[in-house]
């Protein structure tokens, strides 16, 4: 068996399959580790190169995602016998007064598929609890999406909250969304903006490296 299938599938969003196949590289004696690098992760980072071309869709992106989680839950308990460690942790919501939550998820699957931790708060959610959760949780990294213009402000305040509490200079603060630009995320000082899923996560894995 070669786990270029897991990936094939995964790609195509056959959770059910990609679970048997897991589940028998296992048994072939492959280690956690390789399957979930060389079979899931490769699966989605193709996936994600796709997205970030056009040439497949936010449908498409959560089958695979899907198809991900399932096979990784069979990895979870071996991948901790094997000692693998996540490559960092972000907590990641949509800011105060938003309830949009499409492009967080897209965010969200993309650095899990990278190997990130990610801590997800949910829409709605206020500067303070950012904070509290990246300094609870030792994130390296805060997420912040917002879909409106109107709440694209509390951006700013996560960044003032981060400095108030002392830890700016040992977080690093991503945002995103549809309104949200280069020259707004220059403007707030935030530390990186990325429009699309794919650049966040792969931005998200060389921030926790350098902070590492």
């Amino acid at each position: 068996m070669e786990l270029r299938e897991i990936s094939e599938n995964l790609q195509i969003g056959k959770a059910k399959i990609v679970v048997e196949l897991v589940q028998k590289a296992l048994e072939e004696g492959y280690p956690a580790t390789q399957i979930l690098e060389e079979g899931l992760l490769d699966g989605m980072n193709i996936i994600g190169e796709k997205f970030k071309n056009n040439e497949v869709y936010v449908p498409e992106v959560l089958i695979a995602a899907r198809a991900m989680n399932k096979g990784a839950e069979v990895l979870k308990p071996y991948l901790s016998e094997e000692g693998l460690q996540a490559k960092g942790k972000v907590c990641i919501g949509t800011v105060k007064g938003d309830l949009h939550d499409i492009g967080k998820n897209l965010v969200k699957m993309m650095m899990e598929g990278k190997g990130l931790e990610v801590v997800d708060l949910g829409t709605d959610v206020a500067p303070e609890t950012f904070v509290q959760t990246a300094i609870e949780q030792n994130c390296q990294i805060i997420c912040c999406s917002a879909l409106l213009t109107t709440t694209m402000g509390v951006m700013e305040d996560v960044v003032k909250a981060a400095a108030a509490a002392g830890i700016r200079d040992k977080v690093k603060i991503m945002i995103g969304g549809a309104p949200v630009t280069q020259r707004f995320c220059d403007q707030i000082g935030a530390d990186f903006y990325s429009a699309d899923a794919t650049t966040a996560a792969e931005q998200a894995v060389k921030f926790c490296q350098e902070m590492a």
